[in-house]
């Protein structure tokens, strides 16, 4: 008898075919009060960037309904440019690069980021604080230089950078839950 993989177990990469949508990264319209925008690559354990990861980004509660559908094919086609959905999925490009537009958390608050890549079987969990953001999280028992690769830093007004490495020395800090 002979079993088929199931998706988890089937190594990608197959996430820039479907999943991504037109307007993916921008979870806030552009001009919202509140904007800042969070950019980054994505590297692999050798420190090369990954030209074909996902990753999808919260912010906290959204609106059901924001994305709107081609009423033919029933894909999504992009937001309605106005109600904030809380959620946006961005690929890396060619570069491993991403880019997404967000609401700043408030203080002692973060951005969640869920990873998808090659060779990973099961994504992962992580957290963006913005630097200055994180003076009263409560980061346990991780060392400050841990603590770094939850922090993005500022290039300029209103963008940060946040690069996500999976393995190696620079690792990005994952979060497990049970």
């Amino acid at each position: 008898m002979s079993v088929l993989p199931t998706p988890s177990q089937t190594v990608g990469p197959f996430y820039g075919y479907a999943l991504p949508f037109a307007g993916g990264g921008d979870v806030v319209p552009a001009g919202h009060p509140d904007a800042v925008t969070i950019r980054g690559v994505v590297h692999d354990g050798a420190g090369e960037p990954i030209p074909d990861a996902l990753l999808e980004f919260w912010t906290g509660p959204g609106a059901p309904g924001s994305m709107r559908r081609d009423p033919t094919s029933g894909r999504v086609i992009g937001r309605d440019g106005v109600t904030l959905t809380g959620f946006g999925r961005v690929p890396t490009d060619a570069d491993g690069s991403y880019t997404v537009r967000v609401a700043r958390p408030g203080p002692m608050q973060y951005v969640s980021v869920c990873v998808f890549a090659r060779g990973l079987l099961h994504h992962l969990y992580t957290r963006v604080y913005l630097d200055g953001d994180a003076a009263g999280a409560d980061f346990g028992s991780l060392s400050a230089a841990r603590r770094a690769t939850l922090v993005a830093t500022p290039e300029r007004e209103g963008v940060w950078r946040f690069d996500v490495h999976l393995q190696g020395a620079e690792e990005t800090v994952f979060l497990e839950f049970g």
